[in-house]
């Protein structure tokens, strides 16, 4: 009998959020994208201890110098993530930019292709890997730059419809819109309240992004990500692309598949979407900055990324010593 997670599927591709392999197999997932949090949960994993091994081997064989030793170990570990999963989905795989370059443009254009570039020496070419870069101006710019050179990004930690604008106007291949982030923040600031799904300002963020962007023609594809219930990926069904992670895919799974319907259809777009707007860098900053919660959660996902990648560091600094 079908369930939630197959009926789903007929409208949406879906993507595993995790960086667990034997998950991903478990759903059969088309992409996988990963982020420094999902990388330190699986690096602590044993049965993953070959692939750290290795990126110290890596490491230590290219350079004598400890904090260039540092840098490649995390980067090839990353790398090394990726190459594995793209054994076991048949499409593509995110990997993050160090969030600590969010507001470089030259040093994230930099990293991003020194990935690409170990990606290639693995035997894994650029067409099957997304970069995933903040989006804050500095990365969307860098995105920008990116594209024009083959390199697909993959803009995270976006809150708003203003990043979104950018985004597309950058023409970047994937946007993803936080559902759940922006839920918390409004939970928070209404003394815990609860949504339900088709009421919840995350869900409906992503659905004035994603109808927006078909109005207007854009390529750039929308996925929503950070979910808190099976309910919000529900209520997006429809939507180019969901990454879920494995608690609400099963979730999913046991749930009945009639709750599932399409909700959002390009051919069936509502009157009330915005006019195109093409923002300039004062007009981004003024609008993140006008807009609470997605100036808040940015910079809040930001320090939590850089912080999770701070904690894998310290993993690998004793390693290398």
């Amino acid at each position: 009998m079908s369930n939630a997670l197959e009926q789903l599927k007929k409208y949406t591709t879906i993507v595993a959020d995790t960086a667990d392999f034997e998950e991903l197999t478990k759903f059969h997932s088309q992409d996988s994208t990963t982020n420094p949090s999902l990388v330190v949960a699986a690096a602590a994993i044993p049965k993953y201890k070959p692939l750290v091994d290795d990126a110290i081997k890596y490491a230590k064989s290219v350079t004598q110098d400890k904090k260039q030793q540092l840098t490649l170990a995390i980067d090839k570990l990353f790398v090394n993530f990726g190459v594995e999963i793209l054994k076991i989905v048949p499409g593509r795989v995110s990997t993050e930019v160090d969030a600590r370059l969010s507001f470089d443009t030259a040093g994230s254009i930099k990293k991003a292709k020194e990935l690409i570039q170990m990606y290639k020496d693995a035997g894994i070419e650029k067409e099957r890997v997304l970069i995933k870069l903040a989006s804050t101006w500095e990365g969307i710019e860098a995105a920008r730059v990116l594209e024009k050179e083959g390199i697909h990004c993959n803009m995270t930690l976006l809150f708003s419809l203003v990043q979104a604008q950018a985004c597309a106007e950058a023409g970047v291949t994937l946007i993803s819109p936080f559902v759940g982030r922006i839920t918390d923040y409004f939970k928070q600031q209404q003394g815990g309240k609860d949504f339900v799904a088709k009421e919840d300002p995350g869900v409906i963020s992503v659905q004035g992004i994603f109808n927006y962007y078909k109005k207007h023609g854009y390529k750039t594809q929308v996925m929503g990500a950070s979910f808190r219930s099976k309910e919000q990926t529900i209520e997006l069904a429809g939507c180019d692309l969901l990454t879920i992670s494995p608690k609400i895919l099963t979730d999913l799974q046991q749930a009945d598949a009639s709750l599932v319907t399409k909700k959002l259809d390009a051919s069936t777009l509502p009157s009330d979407i915005p006019n195109k707007v093409v923002p300039d860098y004062k007009t981004f900053i003024w609008e993140l900055n006008n807009n609470p919660m997605a100036h808040f959660k940015t910079a809040e996902g930001i320090r939590s990324f850089a912080t999770d990648l701070g904690k894998l560091e310290k993993t690998i600094e004793q390693l290398l010593a």
